[in-house]
């Protein structure tokens, strides 16, 4: 039981990270055009973060899985938001927390590719 909860402590951390974040009712920092940028990178980052702790929960053998939770919490988020005072949640929001998604997806399998390329090359130079 210790082993699946230190498992998924890091995504649920996350999702704890994402829930109170849009509870809070106003996150502007007062930099314009750029208030609106760094929020919608941080966005990427933090469901491509979500993605990476749910993959490896799930010991990176169920990817798919991972995609969907997350798509999911990022729908469940922008509902989440539509409860908080001077907040409002978006179709356009979850698109950009799933771009974070993919583009961690993207990374994993090209890391994996490439490692299993170097292996299989390994191998067969050493045969």
């Amino acid at each position: 039981m210790g082993s699946r909860l230190s498992r998924y402590a890091p995504p649920l951390a996350v999702m704890t990270l994402i829930f109170a974040l849009s509870a809070t009712p106003d996150l502007s920092s007062g930099l314009g055009a750029w208030d609106t940028l760094l929020r919608k990178l941080a966005h990427v980052t933090i469901f491509g973060v979500l993605w990476l702790t749910l993959a490896r929960a799930t010991h990176w053998r169920r990817p798919i899985l991972a995609t969907v939770v997350a798509v999911l919490y990022a729908i469940s988020d922008e509902v989440h938001q539509t409860f908080v005072e001077g907040r409002h949640g978006t179709p356009v929001d979850v698109a950009i927390d799933s771009a974070g998604i993919a583009l961690a997806l993207l990374a994993w399998i090209v890391v994996t590719r490439r490692r299993n390329g170097l292996t299989s090359g390994r191998a067969a130079s050493a045969g």
